[in-house]
């Protein structure tokens, strides 16, 4: 089952698209690609370091070039995406033509009792404020743009990573049967 397009991963910080992603490519078979890791690694810093020297700006921009660098694999992979990165419509774009686009969905309140129990500090847009406030405006804010890239949307909430995988799994394969069948 390793044919077929990408697989992206998107959704607020903290709806477990490293975790899920990390699972899916082993259930298929690919790479995974964590994109906030990627930019990490060609810039010899952290996120909160990048943000600290280069601002929001600086980030987007090294998080869209390591969006499309992934999408531009031969081989399909799994790839993370950072929140914030379908906010740009031309990354929306790129990952609605070169990829399947899952939605990993959970509360505000959820997301911020994960992101609280794995720490804060390296999570730059929840920095100096609540969590839940913060992550309820950037639901909020989000919402159309991860709407208007998913081929899918799953819900994290009471489930195992095992679980939300399998669901994902299988939503790609049965568009992987729409596709063949169109």
């Amino acid at each position: 089952m390793n044919a077929g397009p990408h697989l992206v991963l998107i959704g607020l910080m903290g709806a477990g698209k490293t975790t899920v992603g990390q699972n899916c490519a082993r259930g298929l078979g690919r790479v995974f690609v964590d994109t906030d890791a990627v930019v990490e690694a060609n810039a010899g810093q952290t996120v909160p370091e990048i943000f600290a020297r280069e601002g929001e700006a600086g980030f987007r921009a090294r998080e869209r070039a390591a969006l499309v660098d992934a999408l531009a694999a031969p081989e399909p992979l799994v790839i993370a995406c950072g929140g914030g990165a379908i906010l740009d419509p031309e990354n929306r774009r790129t990952v609605r033509d070169r990829g399947f686009v899952v939605w990993l969905q959970a509360s505000p309140e959820v997301l911020a009792e994960r992101v609280e129990r794995d720490g804060v500090d390296a999570r730059p847009m929840l920095a100096g404020g609540s969590p839940t406030i913060t992550l309820t405006r950037l639901a909020a804010a989000r919402a159309g743009a991860y709407a208007a890239a998913a081929d899918a949307v799953v819900s994290t909430v009471e489930r195992s990573v095992e679980a939300v995988a399998e669901l994902v799994l299988d939503a790609l394969a049965t568009s992987d049967r729409d596709e063949a069948s169109a």
